[in-house]
């Protein structure tokens, strides 16, 4: 794909991994629509910083646990652009959740956000990427769906359950669009996290460092530039984590 004078709608944009991608597309001459749901002054400057690059930036904010909103933000992108080349599902929700005392609602939130949440957004971009011939989605899961983390099953199993989504919305948007995701490992420590903590997730890596938000946004851009032959892929970004 030449990226250049294309249309992305990233989701979660406003700030961390999502910012990195937004502006890394933005580099590459594409109009960008970024959403948010509580970051209202981080998407502001992101779009600045967006437009900045010399090309179109918007922002939104969308809930992506209701259907509606995310149709109506969907539907906007392409109204104001007149197409829509690309969709990054990043937005996510994360949170401890120790089994013994997580709870019903917590456990929706999370599933209707981390995989509720991408499908709603393929869902509603699909039919406007099917009409204009192509496409491109691609899906921020996480490491952790392939090694989850005890006191985190729900974000676990929703990030292990967008792998299988990837998969399936490969072969059901074939041929025209192509749908793969990236799987971050240790990039951006959420916040609260103890140094032991840290010090025991960069060990674990064969790299024995972090990853920075640039390496997640570099295997985007592959995807999106580097091969039109690759769907339902999933390429993991987390430093031999999964080997060692």
């Amino acid at each position: 794909m030449r990226l250049a004078g294309k249309v992305a709608l990233v989701t979660g944009g406003a700030k961390r991994i999502g910012r990195e991608i937004a502006l890394s597309l933005a580099s590459r001459g594409v109009h960008v629509a970024i959403t948010y749901r509580t970051s209202r002054r981080e998407a502001l400057r992101t779009v600045r910083e967006i437009e900045e690059k010399g090309v179109r930036g918007i922002c939104l904010r969308v809930d992506q646990r209701v259907g509606p909103q995310v149709h109506r933000a969907v539907s906007h992108v392409h109204a104001l652009f007149r197409r829509l080349d690309i969709l990054v599902n990043n937005a996510s929700s994360f949170y401890p959740t120790p089994l013994e005392g997580t709870t019903e609602a917590q456990w929706e939130d999370l599933l209707s956000t981390n995989l509720g949440g991408p499908w709603r957004f393929s869902k509603a971009a699909a039919p406007f990427m099917k009409r204009q011939g192509s496409g491109k989605i691609l899906n921020i899961a996480d490491s952790s769906a392939f090694s989850p983390w005890a006191d985190y099953l729900p974000y676990c199993a929703a990030k292990g359950g967008l792998i299988t989504l990837t998969r399936g919305l490969a072969k059901a948007l074939a041929p025209k669009i192509q749908v793969n995701a990236v799987a971050p490992g240790p990039i951006l420590f959420p916040p609260g996290i103890r140094p032991a903590e840290r010090a025991r997730a960069i060990e674990k890596t064969l790299l024995k460092r972090m990853g920075s938000p640039q390496d997640v946004a570099a295997a985007v851009l592959f995807f999106l530039e580097g091969s039109d032959f690759v769907t339902g892929a999933v390429l993991p970004v987390e430093g031999g984590r999964l080997l060692a």
